[in-house]
């Protein structure tokens, strides 16, 4: 869980309590305020959430590239030893 997630978490958790601390006290303005922040946490929860997939995808690459590179290298010194041996 990153930054932006958590941020979301707690803009949910205090957009709700504002959300429903409206509806028992008839205050329309406080259960808008409260629905616009639930609103705002999802979306930076959804951001957060994106974010680490390209992280996670981008650290995938990253490994496979390394051991392609590896392979390649290991592949090419097998061949050299072969063609020194003829």
């Amino acid at each position: 869980m990153n930054q932006n997630q958590v941020k979301g978490t707690i803009d949910q958790a205090v957009g709700s309590a504002k959300r429903e601390a409206g509806e028992w006290a008839g205050d329309g303005q406080l259960q808008v305020e409260g629905m616009v922040q639930q609103v705002k946490g999802k979306v930076e929860s959804a951001w957060g959430k994106a974010k680490e997939v390209v992280h996670e995808a981008n650290e995938e690459a990253k490994v496979e590239h390394e051991s392609r590179i590896k392979v390649e290298l290991e592949c090419a010194s097998s061949s050299l030893e072969s063609s020194k041996k003829k």
